[in-house]
């Protein structure tokens, strides 16, 4: 069909070329590695037993398992949660085995090829405006080596820094609690910056401790607040809902900031002016509601409240900073990762292999954080990983691919 061309379905209608194509997808069913088998003719001398193989063809290459295998496993181990058993399972049924022992062994080394990035990025993270933190069980299976006296518990950290336009995830797997941490990347702050705006909930694990430098704004999660009293509402059904009318208030207030695009000055200007008043009332009404008797302190309700005069400063941050976000749903998402690996794998066998685990769920978060795709980003760390060891900056997910076009260029 030609531009101009008369319409197929009207008489007096012409037809003219779209900028947009129509697609047409057609799926089939793969296994996720595949494999190519060569036969090599061998030949044998008859009088000394010598053996002799023909060369591989062009283009075959010395290693049986190249940087896509290691990403693929990397994707689905610690990116979707698939147990290795899981995965051999499955690739037996293709025929094409890979045993738990040969992952493992893939998973190291592309761990190490990967450590130059991971430690850039938790570099970067350090710089962060915004920082969420938060943490959930994990267990390691061997036991560890940097064990804190009397602390017997196992803990993944997620750590989710915004450093500008670039939102950052780290997964930290250990003994220590997100606080400590949190203490340790921000060792790695630049000097002269403004100490960051910390996001978490008011468990003291979560905080940084007195440390100079390492201090931080803090803000506690309004939605942890606010889940303290809907967790009573049957019972006091017209004090929760007046409280989460309050609160509705300020989310919307909030929503609306985001669709219209205000600067963070903008945003702190508009909820001073909407959300301000909203919030002094309810303060008020929280100190009404046990000064005046009007709530027994040792119910739900009471306790409820208490927690929510306690870390009032903390929890309406918002409305004194600019970039203070409302609540830590953000590091929840996050932890959600390694929640799925702890619900499907049930632990780690290692402390190295949580190490691992947490070296490609942070490079594989971080990249769909960011709009890249992580199986391209973990196949090109591991090809160019000795230019990513001399210049890790340039191989952020946010910078890799004109880094990779920069070499094309250059070629």
């Amino acid at each position: 069909m030609e531009g101009g061309a008369p319409c197929p379905e009207c008489p007096n209608g012409r037809v003219y070329l779209q900028s947009e194509p129509a697609t047409l997808v057609r799926v089939k069913g793969v296994a996720p590695f595949a494999a190519t088998v060569y036969e090599l003719e061998r030949w044998r001398c008859n009088l000394c037993g010598e053996v002799f193989t023909a060369p591989a063809p062009d283009g075959v290459g010395s290693d049986k398992y190249d940087e896509a295998v290691a990403a693929m496993l990397g994707m689905l181990r610690y990116g979707s949660g698939l147990p290795m058993h899981r995965i051999e399972k499955l690739q037996q049924g293709f025929r094409i085995p890979l045993p738990i022992s040969t992952q493992w062994e893939i998973l190291l080394e592309a761990a190490g090829l990967l450590l130059p990035a991971h430690e850039e990025l938790a570099r970067q993270a350090a710089q962060g405006e915004v920082i969420h933190n938060d943490d959930t069980t994990m267990r390691i299976l061997g036991g560890t080596t940097n064990r804190k006296e009397g602390r017997k518990g196992t803990y993944t950290t997620a750590i989710l820094s915004n450093h500008g336009e670039h939102r950052i995830a780290l997964y930290i797997t250990g003994h220590n609690h997100a606080g400590e941490n949190l203490e340790a990347v921000l060792r790695h702050r630049a000097e002269g910056l403004d100490a960051p705006v910390q996001m978490c909930d008011a468990l003291a694990a979560n905080s940084v401790g007195e440390a100079g430098e390492l201090n931080t704004i803090l803000a506690y999660c309004l939605a942890h607040a606010r889940r303290r009293f809907v967790e009573v509402e049957e019972r006091f059904p017209v004090e929760v809902q007046h409280l989460l009318e309050s609160l509705k208030v300020v989310y919307t207030n909030d929503a609306q900031a985001k669709q219209e695009g205000m600067d963070p000055p903008a945003r702190l200007a508009f909820h001073q002016s909407e959300s301000g008043p909203v919030m002094k009332d309810l303060e008020i009404w929280l100190r009404d509601q046990i000064e005046e008797r009007k709530v027994e302190p040792n119910s739900g309700l009471g306790q409820a409240i208490t927690y929510m005069r306690k870390h009032w400063k903390e929890l309406t941050l918002f409305l004194r900073e600019p970039l203070a976000p409302l609540d830590n749903s953000a590091a929840e998402r996050v932890i959600k990762r390694a929640i799925i690996h702890r619900k499907n794998s049930l632990f780690y066998k290692t402390e190295t292999g949580a190490r691992t685990g947490d070296a490609f769920m942070s490079l594989i978060h971080t990249a769909e954080l960011n709009g890249a795709q992580p199986f391209d980003y973990l196949v090109a760390l591991q090809r160019n990983h000795a230019l990513v060891k001399e210049n890790p900056e340039e191989w952020m997910p946010w910078s890799y691919l004109d880094t990779l076009a920069g070499l094309v260029l250059a070629a």
